[in-house]
This record gives C-alpha cells, sequence and structure tokens, in this order.
C-alpha cells in the first residue's frame, strides 16, 4: 500500500472538501395555507397534503 511520503498542506486538503457541503433542502409554498413547506411533505401549519386534511393541526 502506497504511503504519502509528505504531509498535504491544509489548503490543500480544504480545496478536496468544497463539494462535500449538503445542498439546501427543496422548499415549496403550500397551496392551502401559502407558508414555507418541504416538497412532498405534509404541511406544518396547516396539514394539508396534496388538497386533503391528513393531519390535526393544533391552533396556538
Amino acid at each position: 500500500m502506497p504511503n504519502p511520503k509528505r504531509r498535504h498542506s491544509k489548503a490543500r486538503g480544504r480545496k478536496r472538501r468544497t463539494h462535500d457541503a449538503l445542498p439546501a433542502a427543496p422548499v415549496s409554498e403550500c397551496p392551502q395555507c401559502h407558508e414555507a413547506k418541504l416538497m412532498h411533505h405534509v404541511c406544518p401549519h396547516c396539514g394539508f397534503y396534496r388538497g386533503r386534511q391528513v393531519r390535526e393541526v393544533e391552533e396556538v
């Protein structure tokens, strides 16, 4: 197994890791309450998904 002969600099390692960041989660607008929600998820504000209520939400 080959081993590195010299130590890699911090900049070299950080350049390699520039593409390791996770992308931001896709956010869409709820058609019922117009709040931001994750795509393909039940709206946490109103409890609607695909035009029908699938979860009860407490009013605060």
